[in-house]
């Protein structure tokens, strides 16, 4: 990609499409299934809480990459906050890294899921982390040889995917199953009959479909009036995302019978789709599934792969993943895609949202508590500030609560890995060095 600063301000429109291509990944096609096998038509409403959490959590985002204009966000935030301290910016940096690690191995089995959706052999599961395995490798050989022309290409990808996303809601609505009378019937049934813990559960697992908002803080310094556009475009881009996925929800469970997507959850909007219009319904549902996944994926491992070769400049991973050579982080990329490979063959999807989720939970809690210590400095709002604390901390403990209740050996693995990275942070920060003074 080349490098238009000073050439080209971001503008407001620029900047809302990069929110929106970062959070439609596979996301939505994820989620939708888990989500309805939990609480059936009130996913809509799980969805729009989600997303309003997401909006407390991009609070705190807006007003520190307002204060540090720092192109290197959650990472250069903490490293900022407290410049005497390297075992924070070491936890920070592991957190967001591997957050991103388990959002590529989401992105993969994702593709992979809708990619054979149509085969006989579609529900086995070695076959799907086969795909999955094979899409994560030619994404990897992109980064690692080619990046020209890479930013065209996902500019397409993204425009595409929403298009086809939105045309696929529209058509799943007009080809209803039931009536609008029904819909709110069934809606009131499980609202009366649903645990709001389940409810709350799911708007918790839902959070790794917003991420991705905070893409647009890595571009402060290459866009037209920050203190405006900044929130403008992530706020916009949040509430768009919202609707978007309501749309798509509805028209699912207009649509698709609530026993098929949670018995079909990894790709359940193609197998509805096909069933309520035909192959032309399950082929564009695919498409616009394998768009969003891939684009998801090779921004994901493009940008985040730069953002770990930065921290083992800093000494808090091993210094080989800081080098480069024609500018692109070749080791870090492999890396990145080795411990994803690692993930998709050790974990399903469920698991993997999980652990996504929980992840991006912890790294913007942490960022809402730095905001909130610092709020005179960025000029936020006390009452702001708690609500995300106190919002995005429930939804971390409602995911390990579900986990406890269910399966429990799942919970164990996801805080033991917590431990490693915490240990391996606290292992790095003892060779990392000191930035800012």
């Amino acid at each position: 990609m080349t490098n238009n600063r000073g050439k080209k301000s971001l503008g407001l429109k620029e900047l809302v499409a990069i929110a929106v291509g970062g959070m439609v990944g596979g996301g939505i096609f994820t989620i939708l299934g888990i989500s309805v096998s939990l609480i059936g038509f009130l996913t809509p409403v799980a969805i729009i809480i989600g997303g309003i959490v997401a909006g407390l959590a991009a609070y705190s985002y807006v007003k520190l990459g307002l204060y540090y204009r720092d192109e290197g966000a959650t990472y250069a935030f903490v490293k900022r906050t407290y410049p005497t301290l390297k075992y924070p910016s070491a936890l920070i940096g592991w957190l967001v890294i591997f957050g991103y690690i388990s959002t590529l191995a989401i992105y993969a089995y994702t593709f992979s899921s809708y990619a054979i959706s149509g085969e006989d052999f579609a529900n086995n599961v070695w076959i799907r982390k086969g795909v999955a395995l094979g899409v994560l490798l030619i994404f990897t050989l992109i980064n690692v040889w080619s990046v020209n022309g890479m930013g065209k290409i996902e500019d397409v990808m993204v425009y595409s995917k929403l298009i086809i996303l939105t045309f696929i809601s529209i058509i799943l609505i007009q080809h209803r199953s039931i009536d609008t009378t029904t819909f709110i019937h069934n809606l009131k049934t499980d609202f009366a009959g649903s645990d709001v813990m389940n409810i709350l559960i799911v708007a918790s697992l839902t959070f790794v479909a917003y991420e991705g908002f905070q893409l647009v803080i890595n571009a402060v310094n290459e866009m037209k009036n920050p203190e405006k556009n900044t929130s403008r475009a992530i706020y916009s881009a949040i509430g768009i995302v919202i609707i978007l996925y309501v749309i798509i929800s509805i028209g699912a469970l207009f649509s698709i019978p609530l026993e098929q997507m949670a018995k079909d959850k990894e790709y359940a909007l193609a197998a509805g789709a096909k069933n309520a219009i035909g192959s032309l319904g399950e082929n564009l549902v695919i498409i616009g599934a394998i768009l969003a996944t891939s684009s998801a994926i090779s921004g994901t491992l493009f940008g985040s792969s730069r953002q770990m070769a930065e921290i083992a400049e800093d000494g808090f991973f091993p210094k080989q993943l800081s080098k480069r050579k024609n500018n692109i982080p070749r080791i870090a990329i492999i890396s990145m895609a080795t411990m994803a490979a690692i993930l998709i063959i050790a974990g399903g999807l469920r698991l993997l949202v999980e652990f996504g989720s929980i992840t991006f939970l912890v790294v913007s809690l942490l960022m809402a508590i730095i905001n909130h210590q610092i709020r005179k400095k960025t000029n936020s709002s006390s009452v702001i500030t708690i609500s995300a604390i106190i919002g995005l901390s429930m939804g971390g403990i409602l995911i390990l609560y579900y986990e406890f209740t269910h399966k429990w050996e799942q919970m164990v693995a996801i805080l033991f890995v917590y431990v490693l990275l915490g240990i391996g942070a606290w292992f790095y920060s003892k060779k990392g060095k000191f930035l800012f003074k």
